[in-house]
């Protein structure tokens, strides 16, 4: 236990201190002391704790250890939040002798690694903890590390020596912006961040793309992974459970069907559930066990299908965590592959227009050229919401994602960019001025719903099919897809 003197209140540990940072005055969180041990010295040193929110990314424990006896210091920088549901890639690409671009701050948490893949360079976790720097500063940071036991090595192995030497001129030149190259920051915990100086628009050099931990990555974050089955354990397993009922194989997806005959909605909030009901409410509904993205427990996801006049078949599905609460939902389409994309555009008006039904699927874009605003493919999963909803989330993912732009040494330009933003999603919110909608679906999975009883009747909803590009196509693994197999089989089991 250690006193924080005048600064703050007494600290027990980190988790005690941590759990201050939720509360609403965020920014006034005291300075907190901890008296610490020296690795280099052995002696008691202070470590001091700031509990901060990043503005647009999320809250952050900045930690900085000092020892009176050795000069030793430390800085190191831990995420007070909770893990993200995905894990996270940026991508930046940097042009030769643009010195800004090395500038861009960068959040790396104590789980990312950086790869620089044109000098087959790998920075993995554990060789740097958790930092706050610039793209400059973790490369010229892995230089001086690298650098530092170089008199150790010539002694003993010259040749390596001279191997790192040669290396080391080469990454200084790319922290000196004297080479273009590519700078890859991958998270599996999804709490890493890129500075993106052009947001909310999209950034030509930086890239995002967010995947699915996999079994090892949940397991080196902490988290329980399943058990990897062993060869012929599946196919045994099955062969009991079939002798035990009787030689009757169950259909896939029913099980605890008959005992979970319970509401999709118990797995959302009541805004959710009640645009799910405005369609169909569920007869059946089936569940499917399943594990907890958060937490990587066991849990249950139910689903069913309806349809949605004027769009087509979907499967609803909702999944709650009992372990730690975490709840999600989501609206897969159903049936084939439609033959053309889909963009409907929709001239908003009024405050009606607010409120219509929408459903963004996992491949849809999102624009509205008034904002200047545009969402890629894939951004934010699919959703189903309201045209208000809509916008104000993808406004709360990118004051969440989007860092630094209000912090203390945030240029003043940038602070009028987010001003003038904010300012005109205001005005279209409030509805001063029409503003224009736009879905586009390359698999037709998007909805707006029409405020007429039949669709062509409504003049403001505009519905465009267009043919996908090869690109699209490929992007969406369309290309290389071969069902004569299955269609073959389908047409066998028809005739008879």
């Amino acid at each position: 236990m250690a006193s924080s003197g005048e600064e703050g209140p007494v600290v027990v540990d980190l988790r005690s201190a941590a759990e201050s940072a939720g509360d609403e005055d965020t920014h006034a969180t005291p300075l907190h002391e901890i008296e610490s041990l020296c690795m280099r010295c052995g002696e008691n040193g202070t470590t001091r704790l700031l509990l901060t929110l990043i503005p647009h990314f999320r809250e952050v424990v900045l930690m900085a250890f000092e020892c009176p006896h050795c000069n030793e210091r430390n800085n190191e920088i831990q995420f007070a939040g909770q893990l993200q549901p995905k894990g996270c890639c940026y991508t930046l690409k940097i042009p030769m002798g643009q010195s800004e671009v090395l500038n861009r701050q960068v959040v790396k948490s104590d789980s990312a690694t950086i790869k620089i893949p044109e000098l087959d360079f790998e920075i993995p976790p554990e060789a740097q903890r958790g930092t706050l720097s610039t793209v400059e500063g973790s490369i010229m940071r892995a230089v001086s590390e690298l650098q530092a036991l170089q008199d150790e090595r010539k002694k003993v192995d010259p040749q390596k020596a001279e191997a790192i030497d040669q290396f080391l001129l080469k990454l200084k030149c790319l922290g000196s912006g004297e080479a273009a190259f590519t700078f890859i920051l991958d998270d599996p915990s999804g709490n890493s961040f890129i500075e993106n100086p052009h947001a909310p628009s999209s950034d030509p050099l930086l890239s995002l793309r967010f995947y699915d931990r996999t079994s090892e990555q949940q397991s080196a974050l902490g988290f329980l992974a399943e058990p990897t089955e062993e060869p012929g354990e599946s196919s045994q397993d099955a062969s009991t459970a079939e002798a035990n009922s009787g030689g009757q194989r169950m259909p896939h997806g029913s099980v605890g069907a008959f005992a979970g005959r319970r509401a999709i909605a118990q797995g959302n909030s009541d805004e959710i559930s009640a645009a799910f009901y405005r369609y169909s409410a569920p007869e059946e509904v089936d569940t499917l066990p399943s594990t907890c993205s958060a937490c990587a427990a066991e849990c249950v996801t139910r689903f069913f299908s309806t349809k949605i006049p004027y769009f087509r078949e979907v499967i609803l599905m909702a999944t709650t965590c009992d372990v730690c609460g975490y709840r999600n939902s989501e609206l897969k389409p159903g049936g084939g592959i439609p033959a053309k994309g889909k963009k409907t555009t929709l001239h908003v008006q009024n405050f009606k227009d607010l409120s219509r039904d929408v459903i963004k699927s996992d491949s849809a874009a999102v624009n509205v050229p008034e904002l200047e605003l545009e969402l890629s493919a894939g951004t934010l999963g699919g959703m189903v919401t309201t045209v208000e909803g809509l916008i104000v989330k993808i406004c709360e993912a990118l004051e969440r994602v989007h860092g630094f732009q209000l912090g203390d040494s945030t240029h003043e330009w940038k602070k009028k960019k987010w001003d003038g933003f904010t300012e005109r999603l205001s005005k279209i919110l409030n509805l001063e001025e029409p503003w224009t909608l736009i879905i586009d679906d390359a698999l037709a999975a998007s909805f707006i719903a029409p405020a007429t009883d039949l669709i062509e009747d409504d003049k403001q909803l505009t519905i465009e099919e267009y043919e996908r590009s090869s690109e699209q196509n490929e992007e969406l693994g369309l290309n290389d897809m071969d069902t004569s197999s299955a269609d073959m089989a389908y047409n066998t089991t028809s005739a008879q």
